[in-house]
């Protein structure tokens, strides 16, 4: 239901700070756990949030080279990032949870949280509408069990981990009328969460300021969860360090260790055999669309000391006309046009098509009419399956008749204090420093070698760099961009000397102030979070219900 001043003076069983992902599925998974009982569901934002916002208009970012700005990262509003988010759905590894000496040995947390999550999984793809739990294609009853290339056999390279897809579920326009229709759960839009008032180590209520009105009000409740993305979660608690009173100090780690993935192209792949055997494309599964990629064995990763990475077949870079492909050309034509390229894709996912760059517009045009009509054919085709169907097709993957695609890397990064959130002089302002370590770009270089070396070994293919080896580690720093997957600042621990909260999410020195948030990861795989911060958030509804 929708606030009204009446439901302002409750005692709600849970304030959940935050209506992305994280927290629309855990208010309503605790009020089905619990239709007695009240959650109060708080967003900054208001109902199709659109423009500029205070909150991202005050954070400062010290490397645009590598990181997005605010407006690319987040979305306010209900459903949060969602609103654009690609939908792909993928899962954490066991190596995220073994200690290396690649990460500095710095992962605080364990294989038996690990373990735990796997039973929230089936209720939170219910959540995601990504089909089944599963993610291994070995282990999926329903799609075709071929090799992702003539010839490709699985050894310290696997080709059956699965990225798996959903709507893309916006998560807002999906439960917004579950939500409004809901008997226990209380809507609070437009209302921005400043401060928490303690009583020894319980939260005992929270100010939120009602943006749109200018006016402030205590929101009073049993259990909180802050639920509100990396950056605002972390900036909330730097801005309520008196919540750690009885501790005695603040957590060191809070705002440190900050992590996002290390992502572009820097080669091709070429496989030797038949080019119709090669799987560049998805699969459905169950009418799910999935996807392969290519992986490193956890013992692999262990013995050669190596980042979690994952590597997918692309296509050639869109903007240099000499991929000589016209549907490629008219899609990027497309995307470079200022009005439709904004109703096309947002703003990162364009920037990964043309890379900011307008150029060789003669010969792409050249493109469109030597492939006339297919260029214009299979944009549209294509244009229906992702934007008509209910099921959109997630992404757009072109067959080659030469087998040669170009290879997309996604790396974890290493945990690194220096990578950071921290106020600013005037306590509001959000300041990121973030910058890619020498260690960090060594190997991922690597790791392509690794896998060029492997390929050639199975006689199954090999790695074409686009750079002298000299300069790939450059190539990196230059065309990696993220800040979109954000994680590591209230880092998961065993105590408050080396993280911020403990194995069920709950902040060091409170008795009931729980954090829903990517921030909590301490380390950042391969894999965007927002699947697996999900199932977090379907544990924290069972746990907080057992308090209850």
């Amino acid at each position: 239901m929708k606030a009204s001043r009446e439901n302002e003076s409750k005692l709600y069983d849970l304030c959940v700070i935050g209506s992305g992902p994280a927290g629309i599925i855990l208010a309503m998974e605790f009020a089905a756990l619990n239709p007695d009982k009240f959650v109060a569901l708080v967003e900054f934002g208001s109902r199709n949030q659109e423009g500029h916002n205070h909150l991202d208009d005050s954070i400062s970012i010290n490397n645009p080279v590598n990181h997005y700005g605010p407006y690319d990262c987040t979305n306010k509003g209900l459903g949060g990032t969602s609103r654009t988010w690609g939908g792909r759905c993928v899962m954490f590894d066991e190596i995220d949870f073994v200690p290396r000496p690649i990460v500095n040995n710095d992962c605080t947390w364990s294989m038996d949280l690990f373990e735990e999550i796997q039973q929230y999984l089936p209720k939170n793809s219910q959540y995601f509408e990504c089909g089944s739990e599963q993610f291994d294609l070995d282990n999926v009853a329903n799609v075709k069990k071929k090799r992702i290339a003539d010839g490709f056999v699985s050894g310290i390279v696997t080709d059956s981990r699965l990225e798996r897809w959903s709507m893309p579920t916006r998560f807002g326009a999906r439960y917004e009328r579950q939500l409004e229709e809901s008997a226990n759960i209380v809507l609070f839009e437009s209302c921005q969460a400043t401060q928490f008032k303690m009583d020894g180590e319980q939260v005992i209520a929270v100010e939120l300021l009602q943006v749109d009105a200018n006016r402030s009000f205590e929101l009073k409740a049993k259990q909180f969860s802050i639920a509100a993305g990396a950056q605002e979660t972390t900036r909330l608690l730097l801005k309520n360090t008196q919540i750690f009173k009885t501790l005695g100090f603040v957590p060191n780690a809070l705002g440190k260790y900050y992590q996002s993935h290390i992502s572009g192209k820097i080669a091709s792949v070429k496989f030797y055999g038949d080019p119709k055997k090669t799987d560049f494309a998805f699969q459905m599964d169950d009418e799910v669309y999935v996807r392969r990629r290519f992986q490193f064995t956890t013992d692999f990763l262990k013995s050669k000391n190596l980042l979690n990475s994952a590597f997918w077949l692309d296509n050639p870079l869109y903007h240099n006309p000499e991929h000589k492909n016209g549907a490629m050309s008219f899609m990027y034509l497309a995307m470079i046009t200022p009005i439709l390229g904004k109703k096309l894709a947002p703003p990162a996912i364009k920037h990964s098509v043309t890379k900011g760059k307008v150029n060789g517009l003669g010969k792409h045009f050249w493109n469109l009419l030597k492939d006339f009509p297919m260029s214009f054919w299979i944009p549209f085709s294509i244009f229906y399956k992702r934007y008509i169907p209910k099921r959109k097709l997630p992404g757009v993957f072109l067959y080659n008749s030469q087998n040669t695609y170009a290879l997309h890397f996604h790396s974890e990064q290493i945990p690194d204090a220096d990578n950071r959130m921290y106020l600013a002089e005037d306590g509001n302002t959000l300041k990121i420093d973030y910058k890619l370590l020498d260690a960090d770009v060594k190997a991922i270089v690597q790791l392509h070698k690794e896998l060029d070396a492997y390929l050639r070994s199975i006689k199954c293919g090999q790695l074409d760099f686009w750079h002298p080896d000299n300069e790939l580690e450059d190539a990196v720093r230059a065309n990696s961009k993220d800040g979109i997957h954000q994680s590591g600042t209230t880092r998961i621990a065993n105590s408050a000397d080396s993280g911020v909260v403990n194995n069920d999410l709950k902040v060091f020195g409170t008795s009931n102030l729980y954090i829903c948030s990517c921030s909590v990861f301490p380390t950042s795989g391969q894999a965007n979070p927002t699947y697996f911060i999900g199932a977090f958030a379907v544990r924290m509804a069972h746990h907080l219900s057992k308090l209850s």
